[in-house]
């Protein structure tokens, strides 16, 4: 993940001579539908991701187009759509999320490694509902700027975790959308059990997001059996030749609504 953390970097700092336009444009974006709001259903919600590429399957689907796969989503009953825009290991862009919100009317969550609060800006500028932030990625003290930000701009934070302590410094700054990443970043290793473990300490007050490793319905399922809200899945759908059927098969699992006591 260091080297991942180290390019965003690099790109952020590009990014700070546009620092005074991206801010206008930010908030003078057209208001978006609330990404939390929409997964909070009686069914555990379906993130359905736009992925191209990946550090650990490489190629997914390079030749997917934006625009019909973030429709054949939102047909299958996707509640939100996530684009990965970094370009370096994701083949993402800025331009696939673009797309993505010219096409459908569900949320979209912006997925990269967001590690400066320019960075939010520009995501609010080109139509993002929510974008990710990696606890681990950045120190507490930017973590919390990054939610202060977020929070001015209108734009939501999905703060992803790995284990209790992650948590409890995101709840600690005020986070409300926790991300369950069941991907060990620096092995690549999936193991979801980590949902298993985690998503009950979520509280009620939080919508709590299933991430990484989830392809089938009975993922889905064992998600929501600890109290998941929604799961965001990327390469089962990316790579799928029949996308609307694929998220539609995921979708309807009824939630666990006491499976987080706290």
């Amino acid at each position: 993940m260091g080297e991942l953390v180290a390019a965003a970097q690099i790109r952020a700092e590009v990014l700070l001579g546009r620092t005074a336009e991206l801010s206008r444009a930010a908030r003078a974006a057209q208001k978006v539908r609330s990404l939390s709001s929409a997964l909070r259903t009686t069914t555990v919600g379906i993130i359905a991701e736009l992925k191209r590429a990946s550090p650990s399957r490489g190629a997914i689907n390079l030749s997917l187009s934006a625009f019909e796969q973030a429709r054949a989503y939102e047909r299958g009953g996707a509640v939100g759509i996530s684009v990965l825009t970094e370009p370096s290991r994701f083949g993402g862009s800025n331009d696939d999320l673009v797309t993505v919100c010219a096409a459908v009317d569900i949320p979209i969550l912006k997925k990269d490694f967001h590690v400066e609060p320019v960075q939010l800006l520009e995501a609010r500028a080109v139509g993002s509902s929510a974008a990710l932030v990696i606890a681990r990625a950045v120190p507490p003290r930017r973590l919390a700027e990054l939610l202060q930000v977020g929070g001015e701009i209108g734009l939501e934070i999905l703060v992803e975790v790995r284990d209790a302590v992650e948590l409890e410094l995101a709840l600690s700054l005020g986070a409300d959308l926790i991300g369950v990443n069941n991907r060990d970043l620096e092995t690549l290793a999936v193991d979801l059990s980590t949902t298993d473990r985690v998503i009950p300490l979520v509280p009620r007050s939080c919508v709590a997001v299933a991430e990484s490793g989830i392809a089938t319905r009975a993922d889905v399922e064992r998600a929501a059996a600890k109290g998941a809200d929604a799961v965001l899945v990327g390469a089962a759908l990316s790579v799928s030749s029949e996308p609307e059927a694929a998220v539609r098969s995921l979708t309807g699992v009824a939630r666990a609504a006491d499976a987080r006591q706290n």
